[in-house]
């Protein structure tokens, strides 16, 4: 498997935003034309698909995209095996309480997880890592909790948009708002503060 902290080399640009995005786009252009239940077996394939052109094209797959394609196959699998869009619909509140519960849990036995995944782009001390590790752990606790709240109280039209638009922009816009304290804490590849 591609590490996420080793990048291969070789990979074209173009795969990493392939092998991320183009499940989800699938999903939101197959609900747009053809309804939930058939978004949710276009999602279940795209992401297989997406898996076999990152190992077709590297020989190797990145971690986070074979864990989401899990999840995916199992909730997008009960959805259709027993005709329930509790299921799908529920998928991003285990997934995101998941990854904040390995990130809370590796905090609590002193390793900051995002430094393995992240350390090779962006290079910090390790309080730095940290906070930065708390602070996505809370985010993504706080996403479980909305993608709940969202699901349950209004249509499957605004959950999908929600899904589709929501989650990844909240996620980009949280992103945006760690640059501060990932300045403060970078540290030059010589290791000095910056």
């Amino acid at each position: 498997m591609m590490s996420e902290s080793t990048p291969d080399r070789s990979a074209p640009q173009w795969l990493r935003p392939v092998v991320d995005y183009a499940p989800l786009a699938v999903f939101l252009i197959t609900y747009l034309s053809a309804g939930l239940y058939a978004a949710t077996a276009a999602l279940v394939t795209a992401s297989v698909i997406a898996l076999a052109l990152s190992f077709a094209v590297v020989r190797r797959v990145p971690w986070m995209p074979v864990v989401t394609a899990v999840v995916v196959a199992v909730f997008g699998g009960l959805t259709l095996w027993l005709n329930d869009d509790t299921f799908i619909k529920m998928k991003p509140t285990i997934a995101q309480g998941a990854i904040a519960a390995v990130l809370l849990g590796g905090l609590a036995t002193g390793r900051a997880l995002l430094k393995p995944v992240m350390g090779r782009a962006w290079a910090m001390d390790d309080a730095g890592w940290r906070r930065l590790t708390f602070r996505y752990a809370l985010f993504f606790a706080a996403m479980a909790v909305l993608n709940e709240i969202v699901w349950r109280t209004q249509t499957t039209d605004v959950w999908v948009a929600f899904k589709v638009f929501g989650l990844l922009g909240l996620t980009f816009l949280f992103s945006l708002a760690q640059i501060p304290l990932m300045t403060r804490h970078r540290v030059s590849e010589t290791g000095d503060q910056a």
